[in-house]
């Protein structure tokens, strides 16, 4: 398989989501609390250009299983 900038995007979202769909389904669990706590980066550009206007709003989630995923996939595309 080649490995290009895509796919490696690719295992990285793919792992992500992966890390987040875990989290969100441990989240009952008291014991894993601290690897399900996740933390929100939002960013919200806006611009107003008499023709033209925008407002864009991003939010992200991540928890610390959402990174464990994230470097799992790392590690799964090196292997390849």
């Amino acid at each position: 398989m080649k490995k290009n900038f895509g796919m490696l995007l690719l295992f990285l979202l793919l792992g992500w989501l992966a890390g987040a769909w875990i989290a969100k389904a441990l989240q009952p669990v008291k014991a894993v609390a601290f690897l399900t706590k996740a933390t929100t980066i939002r960013w919200s550009p806006q611009a107003d250009l008499d023709i033209i206007s925008y407002d864009i709003s991003l939010q992200f989630q991540m928890s610390l299983l959402s990174l464990i995923g994230i470097i799992a996939a790392v590690w799964l595309y090196r292997r390849l």
